[in-house]
């Protein structure tokens, strides 16, 4: 099939592509200056294997192998397509990825080039308001294992620094799309028992960080927010939304079970039932509805929210600082080292959910229907 997105073209018998031309190509992704992602990558790993050992003949991985079974099932979608055909589709593919991939021309304007993977976290301060932007656009501002990292560094400092308030938003359409579910896909030496672990103790540290922040923690929400970046809101001081944005934490299609303390501030928030219907069953919230269940402080039009929100924020940064970090303090405490107690917990049991088959086989599937381009 052809692959509209990345600008593929069929070219005619007359044109067949030479093993000059394919092993050229190989040695082209070496050479990419940029990493075309998951989907792009088991795309190239299937035709490259289509194109030298044929349709797939090789025995299905097991379901706990994800990563394999991921490859596999990129390598057995393409059926019975030639070696040829695979080989020309190879090398377009790779031909058009190299053309995508070569500097902006110097008109291109700023706002159009692509950030560096290491910008994906961007963080600004100014008017007494320190702003950590969430700055994947291209990937919905989903979160890997280095941005978690991140954010982490970018809370301590603005914990010391000058701000007065601290705002957490997004870069684009999407507030943040959760998890890069990529992340689960790079197996350390130790397997998965290992990243499983080391998943575990940043997840623990970086809602640990949340929580015991000093300063008024303010949410952004500039469009749909997924997973994670939902369940910390219930943490928040203040959270402004677009009523373009969504709500939704689907854990239980991917296997998983809820953190960053929702098990205990949704219900807390919003009551049991209405609770249960977002993390058990994954009921997608309009901006509308989190307002009116507690999960959102106020909705603002799409069209003025940038500004209405940051004029709102620049008349609280000029309140006076002390003030308002013992005020929080006082309303925190009473609740802090529950809030511990409940993130250790959420995170230990998430550690063996990952671990499981149900989980393993959920995320895998997710993948590998992603994988189908």
């Amino acid at each position: 099939t052809q692959v509209p997105a990345l600008g593929l073209h069929a070219r005619s018998p007359a044109m067949r592509t030479s093993q000059k031309d394919f092993n050229h190509a190989v040695n082209q992704v070496k050479l990419l200056k940029e990493d075309p992602g998951t989907e792009v990558k088991l795309k190239l790993y299937a035709l490259y294997k289509q194109a030298t050992e044929g349709p797939c003949s090789v025995p299905k991985p097991g379901m706990l192998d994800f990563i394999n079974k991921t490859k596999w099932d990129a390598w057995n979608a393409l059926g019975s397509l030639s070696k040829e055909a695979a080989r020309q589709k190879y090398v377009d593919l790779v031909s058009s990825l190299s053309a995508s991939s070569k500097s902006p021309s110097p008109e291109a304007p700023a706002a159009d080039r692509k950030q560096p993977e290491g910008d994906s976290l961007v963080v600004t301060s100014g008017d007494g308001i320190t702003t950590i932007r969430l700055n994947r656009p291209s990937k919905k501002n989903a979160l890997t294992t280095q941005m978690y990292r991140d954010i982490i560094a970018a809370l301590q400092a603005a914990s010391k620094d000058e701000s007065v308030i601290t705002v957490l938003t997004g870069t684009g359409d999407y507030y943040c799309s959760g998890n890069d579910l990529t992340n689960f896909t790079h197996l350390p030496a130790g397997g998965p028992e290992e990243m499983a672990r080391s998943a575990e103790v940043l997840l623990r540290d970086f809602v640990d960080c949340i929580i015991d922040f000093p300063k008024p923690l303010v949410a952004v929400v500039n469009g749909p927010a997924v997973g994670i970046s939902v369940t910390i809101l219930g943490l928040f001081d203040a959270v402004y939304a677009t009523d373009r944005a969504t709500f939704h934490t689907p854990f239980t299609h991917l296997g998983q079970s809820p953190e960053g303390c929702s098990s205990y501030t949704f219900p807390k928030i919003m009551g049991s039932s209405k609770a249960a219907e977002m993390l058990l069953f994954g009921k997608k919230l309009t901006a509308q509805e989190a307002c009116t269940q507690g999960l959102v402080t106020e909705v603002f039009p799409d069209g003025t929210f940038q500004k209405e929100v940051w004029a709102r924020l620049k008349a609280y940064s000029k309140l006076p600082p002390n003030a308002m970090r013992i005020s929080k303090q006082i309303i925190r405490n009473w609740e802090k080292e529950k809030l511990h107690a409940v993130n250790a917990e959420e995170s230990s049991v998430l550690r063996e959910r990952w671990l499981s088959d149900e989980c393993m086989n959920a995320i895998a599937s997710f993948l590998s229907r992603k994988a189908k381009l």
